[in-house]
């Protein structure tokens, strides 16, 4: 079953299993999937690999592409993977598709920093989890986010998230039942 235009943000500091999930529910919602780790500048991803967490300015050019990147597929839907870590961030890309949703995937500092440090060979480093967590302005309360806990199993995640996206969406914020 295919639930064409949908378009859900996949959202949260780096090691929440934002890829694992985006994939997942790309696949089941028969919508693309947008890796936002994919539109880094040049620049921005030689900050990040020499441990220099991005500032407002490098992540506003990263938004504008992602929001293009949106604009452009209003007629399939897409999951667009995303730190999305401030409000006015996920506002920017409500901007390129109203009714944009966003899937929080909540977890501690400690648990980012374990799931980081267990994959070497990507662009973030360890060094730089303690900056998304002072970045994040939790989106709990805004319309359109379900929150989720990152560490429950991957298929319950992705079974909830294809619930919600499929039930439409909701009036408020929203959280998984347990």
């Amino acid at each position: 079953m295919s639930s064409g235009n949908a378009f859900v943000v996949i959202m949260g500091v780096a090691g929440c299993g934002k890829s694992s999930l985006g994939s997942r529910c790309a696949q089941a919602l028969g919508v693309p999937l947008l890796e936002g780790d994919d539109f880094h500048s040049v620049q921005s991803i030689g900050k990040m690999r020499s441990g220099v967490a991005l500032t407002d300015a490098d992540r506003h050019f990263w938004l504008d592409v992602l929001a293009n990147e949106l604009r452009t597929r209003k007629s399939v839907g897409c999951v667009l993977t995303c730190s999305a870590l401030r409000q006015r961030y996920r506002d920017h890309l409500r901007q390129a598709v109203p009714g944009l949703r966003f899937v929080f995937l909540a977890l501690t500092p400690a648990q980012a920093r374990e799931r980081v440090a267990a994959r070497p060979a990507h662009l973030f480093p360890v060094s730089l989890v303690a900056s998304q967590f002072e970045a994040l302005e939790d989106p709990s309360h805004e319309p359109g986010v379900l929150r989720l806990d990152a560490t429950a199993p991957l298929e319950a995640l992705e079974a909830d998230v294809v619930r919600w996206v499929r039930a439409g969406e909701p009036v408020g914020p929203v959280k998984a039942a347990p």
